[in-house]
């Protein structure tokens, strides 16, 4: 170590296997030669340096053979003795510097083996600058694209502001010019704008999402929303002798089976002193109110009331269906629609997970965080998106007029089905771990349908069905079921923190849809909708034309 300490110390001397000697006498009486030891590549002036420096260490004279005193007697008189042991640390003096030369020549040799693998480091970092320098200029190349695509969206919709303008303008001077009487062409054949109806369609979606105002308290529900089938319950909670308590669209209900097997769904109040019915007991296919007895069936007509003379009495009952393993009710006015819409996982999965949970956010808000999966690598950083990268930037890819589509960059397929589903696949190489840039490059997913059902304008009702087409062994994991929840409320408690912050600040008059950028497009897509349905139109966007029931 101490070698390799006093090579750094001079950088210009160098060892090789063949060197040049010269000899200086120090002085003094049998005093030691000095020999300096030069690279042959040194110059003048780098010898002379090199042999104030190092001469004192190994320019020292051989001793040769060591001549002894002759003595006449066995015994040496004291100055006999004394030049013996000079002679004799001479000797191991001369010894001693050599085999240090010597040993730093060897240093001098690994050295030189090894001067390749420290120019090979050197690379190594070399390359990792320039990798480094080449990923900040990419970076800085998709912030740029990113810039580009907003331009390009504040373009479109300056389009679109000009072409309503002029759509504005133009039409008052074409009616104004058109002659009067029953020869006028109709209105809709003297006009024409200059941009084809699906370009129409886009820029008035455009001008729609730049004036998306959702701020304020929870309007009432608009009916037309109540007029789809709503799935309330998972048929495997819903047992003979049990009773599930709801509210649906600020109603309270109560769900149970009647002597059939057929689920059914009634006012969650008993008609004679207004008592919640889910306090009472299952008899025979009735739900017994706790008070004082009464007993009514699915449909909700009271069919006894034990110690009284019977009265014609009936509670609200909902049209209620089963399918697929899930319970439905109609909550509109209008009549039920015959088909009820498929919400299985797709072929090759298989259902692990079946879970309810009650959460005191409105179900707009709920829906327009569960559509939205570019806040994962922020928010869910303790669950599911732990350890991902944050990409430069996130798209969500779809049709023209549809509410489905892809994730760009993330293995992601989403789809909003009305009036309230989130259904989604995800790819994945390992639990926690994505794979591949889309769903069709992966070898195993998680398939998860989320029903947000409006219980009240501050509280959802939130069934989630997990499924995966592989691992088919942990359905019969003994208490898989209590893992499941035990995770599905961990991601949900770190989006519950922030969605009830938005719905606070949205009842103060603050807007939670102010600035939709590019990935906000499916949840601005749900909006668009929803504003359609509470607006009572006869048809709404993104829909394929379909009104209600699907």
């Amino acid at each position: 170590m101490t070698t390799v300490a006093a090579l750094s110390l001079f950088p210009n001397l160098v060892f090789r296997p063949s060197y040049k000697f010269c000899s200086k006498r120090v002085g003094g009486k049998n005093g030691f030669k000095v020999l300096a030891v030069f690279s042959e590549e040194a110059s003048g002036l780098e010898r002379k340096s090199i042999s104030s420096v190092w001469g004192a260490l190994f320019d020292v004279e051989d001793p040769g053979p060591r001549q002894l005193p002759v003595v006449s007697g066995k015994i040496l008189d004291v100055n006999q003795a004394l030049e013996v042991a000079r002679l004799d640390l001479q000797y191991c003096d001369w010894r001693a510097r050599q085999d240090l030369l010597t040993i730093m020549l060897l240093h001098n040799k690994v050295v030189e083996v090894l001067n390749p693998l420290a120019r090979e480091f050197k690379s190594i970092g070399t390359m990792k600058k320039e990798l480094a320098e080449l990923q900040q200029e990419l970076a800085q190349a998709h912030q740029q694209v990113h810039l580009s695509e907003a331009r390009v969206g504040t373009a479109l919709d300056k389009l679109a502001y000009m072409e309503a303008l002029v759509h504005d303008k133009l039409l008052p001077e074409q009616k104004s010019k058109r002659p009067s009487g029953p020869t006028s062409e109709p209105e809709s054949e003297t006009y024409s704008p200059t941009t084809s109806s699906s370009n129409s369609s886009q820029l008035q979606t455009k001008s729609q999402r730049r004036n998306l105002n959702v701020s304020g308290p929870v309007k009432p529900y608009n009916p037309c929303l109540k007029n789809f089938w709503y799935p309330v319950a998972f048929s495997s909670d819903v047992k003979d002798d049990t009773m599930i308590p709801i509210d649906c669209f600020e109603q309270p209900w109560v769900i149970f089976r009647g002597k059939d097997g057929q689920p059914g769904c009634v006012q969650n109040t008993c008609a004679h002193r207004a008592c919640p019915l889910h306090l009472g007991s299952i008899n025979e296919g009735r739900i017994q109110c706790p008070y004082h007895g009464w007993e009514y069936s699915t449909d909700g007509k009271c069919e006894k009331m034990p110690s009284t003379k019977k009265l014609n009495v009936k509670i609200k009952a909902l049209p209620c269906f089963e399918q697929e393993g899930m319970i439905w009710v109609w909550p509109g006015t209008d009549p039920p629609k015959a088909t009820i819409p498929s919400l299985l996982p797709p072929p090759g999965f298989q259902i692990h997970a079946e879970i309810v949970i009650e959460l005191p956010v409105e179900h707009g808000l709920l829906l327009d965080n569960l559509l939205d999966l570019a806040h994962a690598p922020f928010t869910h950083t303790s669950t599911f998106a732990k350890g991902w990268p944050v990409p430069s930037l996130v798209k969500f890819l779809t049709p023209a007029s549809g509410l489905e589509g892809y994730w760009d960059p993330y293995p992601i397929d989403m789809e909003f089905r009305p009036p309230c589903m989130v259904l989604s696949t995800i790819g994945m190489s390992k639990p926690g771990k994505l794979e591949g840039t889309s769903t069709k490059e992966c070898t195993t997913h998680l398939h998860q349908l989320h029903v947000c059902l409006p219980s009240t304008r501050q509280k959802t009702r939130l069934l989630y069905r997990m499924s995966l087409d592989f691992a088919p062994w942990l359905k019969h994991v003994p208490m898989m079921h209590l893992l499941w929840r035990y995770f599905a409320e961990q991601v949900l408690n770190e989006d519950l923190r922030l969605v009830l912050g938005q719905q606070d600040r949205m009842i103060n008059g603050e807007n939670v849809w102010n600035l939709p950028v590019s990935y906000d497009k499916l949840g601005v897509r749900y909006r668009l909708w929803r504003d359609a349905v509470d607006k009572g139109a006869d048809r709404f966007p993104f829909t394929k034309q379909i009104n209600s029931g699907l």
